[in-house]
């Protein structure tokens, strides 16, 4: 690590997706804020030579290093972009760079991690770093990329795929997704959370789709409503019934309903049962509990009553949900 912080490493060539590029630094430089001490990432912007690079919105971006420069230094994560071309049809298609693929392909080997930024995936296909490997990429270009790269498992349905030291992000928008998972990756899930609420973004889990994500806590205006809230995490398996929240605080019942929906819009009961579905996305994402394990360490206390919540707030099951988010990225 330098003395600014983790060199993160973006990759710069002409017609490069304008947000992929400026996404994830926006996300790494709020890193530092939130964290309070000199720590987090020093990003640079690195091409192959120090002249203007055109992207896709016609915006000119102006690097901060070359490719020759950057490989004398050690990076810790590089970050690579994409670029399409449309034809008459409005037909999307990757396209890539052969001397922006041979520098990735030689500079992945020294660097810590590498990760793609929506049809990025492309590049990082063609220098060999997806085969044997799931990844994602924009869903319209997926079909491209199993078509050319039959050795990468292809699957356009998440927001990213982490797949050992290569993590590789959906849609453009989703560079933000991504940036947020690996800072949670590096700094923990609190900083990032705390970055994603500077940004008003939901907080993806690794893994996750959009259709799974995790609602960004609303923030409270009160200490009570704070207090409650760590109350909440803290025991987890107690009933936490509205009379019994209402005891904590030492509101009546009707008081305390009234304060759930005006700081958080929402009822004891269903910020209740939502902490409870978190806690238990973690254990199955996480551990091999038995389902009336997850059940019991979650509060629900039944297994029936663990899988309505699940489909009354995940839309799935939590077998469904273990066998597509099981977390097995260090095996």
């Amino acid at each position: 690590m330098s003395a600014s912080g983790r060199l993160v490493v973006v990759v710069l060539f002409e017609d490069v997706d304008l947000l992929d590029v400026t996404g994830p630094p926006e996300v790494f430089s709020l890193v530092r804020r939130e964290m309070g001490e000199a720590a987090g990432y020093e990003v640079v912007l690195a091409a192959e030579t120090m002249d203007p690079v055109r992207t896709s919105a016609g915006v000119r971006i102006l690097p901060d290093t070359t490719f020759e420069e950057v490989a004398r230094r050690s990076v810790d994560s590089l970050v690579v972009p994409g670029a399409v071309e449309v034809d008459g049809l409005s037909r999307v298609r990757a396209v890539t760079d052969p001397a922006v693929v041979a520098w990735v392909k030689a500079i992945a080997g020294r660097t810590r991690r590498v990760a793609s930024v929506c049809v990025g995936a492309h590049v990082l296909a063609e220098a060999g770093l997806l085969d044997g490997k799931r990844a994602t990429t924009h869903w319209s270009t997926a079909r491209q990329l199993a078509e050319e790269y039959p050795a990468v498992e292809v699957d356009a349905d998440p927001v990213f795929v982490r797949d050992g030291a290569v993590w590789t992000g959906a849609g453009i928008s989703a560079c933000l997704d991504l940036s947020l998972a690996l800072v949670a990756d590096d700094f923990g899930e609190p900083t990032a959370l705390r970055v994603a609420r500077q940004l008003v973004m939901y907080l993806k889990r690794p893994g996750g789709q959009s259709q799974f994500s995790v609602p960004l806590e609303p923030v409270s205006t009160t200490r009570r409503v704070e207090e409650l809230r760590l109350h909440i995490t803290h025991n987890i398996t107690a009933p936490l019934t509205v009379a019994d929240l209402a005891a904590v605080a030492h509101v009546s019942e009707r008081q305390l309903t009234r304060i759930f929906k005006t700081e958080l819009g929402m009822t004891p009961a269903a910020y209740v049962e939502s902490a409870r579905v978190e806690v238990a996305r973690n254990r199955l994402e996480s551990t091999d509990e038995t389902l009336d394990r997850v059940a019991t360490g979650c509060g629900f206390g039944t297994t029936d009553t663990l899988v309505r919540a699940f489909r009354r707030t995940l839309n799935t099951t939590p077998t469904e949900y273990r066998n597509r988010f099981r977390n097995t990225a260090g095996a």
